[in-house]
């Protein structure tokens, strides 16, 4: 049964058609993403704690298959509320789970310290932001082998869906630090809008990032649900949030009665050891808390991925805010967490410069660091910001074992033999 909700814009392809295939438009998209180079990387790139540090805590891979469940889940819940969707009318959960799987792809090793720290050194060249960089990846880079760089040929819908920002850095009165595409990204910008222009007023403040279409909206409330419920889990486990230093917290917190519903609820489980259990079910209210509801814009005549919005129950957003400022609180502000900051602003700041003075500003003596294929990237560049870009793609693509080895090539001197250099 053909589902009505998508048409031929939202399939068609960025890049050039496609051959044809078994699959669905939407079931490639998610393929192609599952099975890219960038995808496995996620698997040693820091969700909160460093990848490996311990066996049991989150990457940026467990995450977003997390998200993508979720986001998959959210999809059958909508379907099985009736009208406005049904049997041939509905959100495919494929596509969103393309979207899931893909919404990290473009985050650098150390987390939120490494991309606090590429937006701080690409400043001068362009910016850096993680979703921007996602884009980057699935239209441009996801693809490097010897001969060639490319994207994925993904769909209209796929790149919609992971734009959770439309506006461009340039389009800010003064360079935002994220939440931002880069400016060169406008053509994709365009392609998601099919060449209609944007009203006049979504430019103003931030009202055209908070344009998304209905898989965003989805992907969005999935990405938050997971993030601000796991990294509890994973803070507990880990020492991090412990009774007291909740009771602590809350005391100078000021929170509402609300508020102390959900503290309760969290210091009971932590000390009757049923944490897990007690916000896997949470997951469940936070994924039958949505509701779709019809909406008027100027895509909405033209996808009926703008004809609807979701609805999250304010109650659902009101916990979820609760407890990611809890963990900010708590874990993100704690001195072990800074101390990882500290950590990856040293190391990306290192390499930076390295290459930078061997790739760029060039002096008497040249030394070989990148990559021979990333190095030939570099120096294909006509511009300093584009030179910059491919030294930001390169490091921004490292995993956190992989940066944290290619810095004690280059600075320890205990650190270097043959067998080290894999």
């Amino acid at each position: 049964m053909t589902n009505r909700f998508y048409t031929s814009f939202d399939e068609e392809v960025w890049g050039g058609a496609r051959k044809g295939d078994y699959r669905t438009a939407f079931q490639v998209d998610r393929d192609r993403v599952i099975h890219a180079h960038a995808f496995r990387k996620l698997q040693s790139k820091t969700q909160v704690f460093l990848s490996g540090e311990y066996d049991f805590y989150r990457t940026r891979l467990t995450h977003s298959m997390e998200v993508a469940q979720i986001g998959r889940s959210i999809c059958h819940y909508l379907r099985t509320q009736g009208g406005p969707l049904g049997p041939d009318f509905y959100i495919d959960s494929d596509l969103v789970e393309a979207v899931c799987l893909s919404h990290d792809l473009g985050h650098p090793p150390f987390g939120h310290s490494g991309e606090r720290t590429l937006q701080e050194l690409m400043k001068p060249y362009g910016g850096f932001e993680g979703n921007a960089q996602t884009l980057h990846l699935l239209t441009e880079t996801l693809y490097q082998d010897e001969a060639s760089v490319r994207g994925m040929q993904p769909t209209r819908a796929l790149l919609d869906g992971v734009l959770k920002y439309k506006k461009l850095r340039g389009e800010f009165a003064q360079p935002p630090r994220n939440h931002f595409l880069y400016d060169p990204q406008v053509i994709y910008r365009d392609f998601v809008f099919g060449g209609t222009a944007i009203p006049e007023e979504l430019h103003v403040g931030e009202q055209l990032n908070a344009f998304k279409s209905v898989e965003c909206q989805i992907m969005d409330w999935a990405d938050d649900a997971a993030y601000s419920l796991n990294d509890v889990v994973d803070g507990a486990k880990a020492g991090f949030l412990t009774s007291d230093r909740i009771e602590s917290w809350a005391a100078g917190a000021g929170i509402d009665a609300e508020g102390q519903q959900h503290l309760e609820t969290l210091i009971n489980a932590i000390r009757g050891d049923r944490l897990e259990a007690v916000f896997s079910e949470k997951i469940g209210a936070f994924i039958t808390a949505c509701r779709l509801r019809p909406q008027r814009n100027f895509m909405a005549g033209k996808t009926h991925r703008y004809a609807f919005e979701l609805v999250v129950a304010p109650a659902a957003l009101r916990e979820a805010q609760f407890y990611k400022q809890m963990a900010n609180d708590i874990i993100f502000e704690s001195p072990q967490l800074q101390q990882i900051e500290h950590k990856a602003r040293n190391v990306l700041f290192s390499l930076w410069t390295s290459c930078w003075r061997n790739y760029v500003e060039k002096g008497d003596r040249v030394i070989n660091i990148l990559p021979p294929r990333v190095g030939r990237l570099v120096e294909a560049e006509p511009t300093v910001d584009g030179k910059a870009r491919r030294i930001c793609d390169w490091l921004a693509g490292l995993t956190d074992g992989m940066i944290v080895r290619t810095y004690k090539r280059l600075n320890d001197p205990d650190f270097g033999s043959l067998r080290d250099l894999s």
